[in-house]
């Protein structure tokens, strides 16, 4: 009895192993029981952006030209060769056959944007660390960008800097100016705007009454 007791139990710790390595089943069709994270920011986006528009677009400066669609800002695109690029100092930016720059066209706004292809080939992993080791943040003087997002798909490299959010930050209540306006008791509040009092002259005499108030003595004009 002890012998088939134990064999019950060998055979219960079998079945409970079995259950716990079984592959998850695919439920919600394909990619299913992988984390789908939705992009947030403003680098995630457009890297999103990348990849939907890969297939369709005609060219590596056509793609470019569609990720700058949703930017607040005017933006442009121009082709750039293998050297030292915006965005990366003293660092010489090689190993890629075809590239294209999009970013604002003036300002002072922490963006610069890159697609590049690469060559068959090529190591692409190994030039997406040369572009995350070597890229700086602080590239614009005055700004600087908030995230750094590198994406490719098989050969073609897409590379971004920039602010995370485009938004601006809401102004804490301790902060916000009330909608009284505090001013001077001289001046005089018409439909929320600002007026200066108009300043009031005594009344005039008419022809033959005494005027107190404008009558200026003719003695002060008396010459000695």
């Amino acid at each position: 009895m002890k012998k088939f007791f134990l064999a019950l139990l060998a055979g219960a710790l079998i079945l409970t192993a079995a259950a716990c390595t079984k592959p998850a089943e695919n439920t919600d069709g394909e990619g299913a029981g992988e984390e789908i994270v939705e992009p947030t920011t403003v680098g995630t986006k457009l890297a999103k952006a990348f990849k939907d528009n890969l297939a369709t677009a005609e060219s590596n400066e056509a793609l470019a030209n569609t990720l700058t669609t949703d930017l607040p800002f005017m933006a442009g695109v121009m082709p750039v060769e293998e050297g030292f690029l915006s965005g990366f100092d003293n660092y010489e930016v090689k190993g890629f056959s075809e590239g294209y720059m999009f970013g604002p066209m003036m300002g002072s706004i922490a963006f610069v944007g890159y697609v590049f292809e690469l060559p068959e080939g090529a190591d692409v992993e190994a030039f997406k660390t040369g572009l995350s080791e070597n890229a700086n943040l602080r590239w614009n003087i005055c700004v600087e960008a908030e995230e750094m997002v590198i994406d490719n798909v098989d050969n073609k490299v897409f590379f971004v800097m920039c602010p995370t959010s485009f938004e601006e930050p809401e102004m804490p209540e301790d902060e916000m100016i009330d909608d009284e306006m505090l001013v001077d008791e001289d001046t005089e509040v018409v439909g929320g705007e600002v007026e200066d009092e108009a300043e009031v002259l005594p009344p005039v005499a008419e022809d033959g009454e005494e005027n107190l108030d404008n009558e200026i003595s003719a003695d002060a004009f008396e010459v000695e």
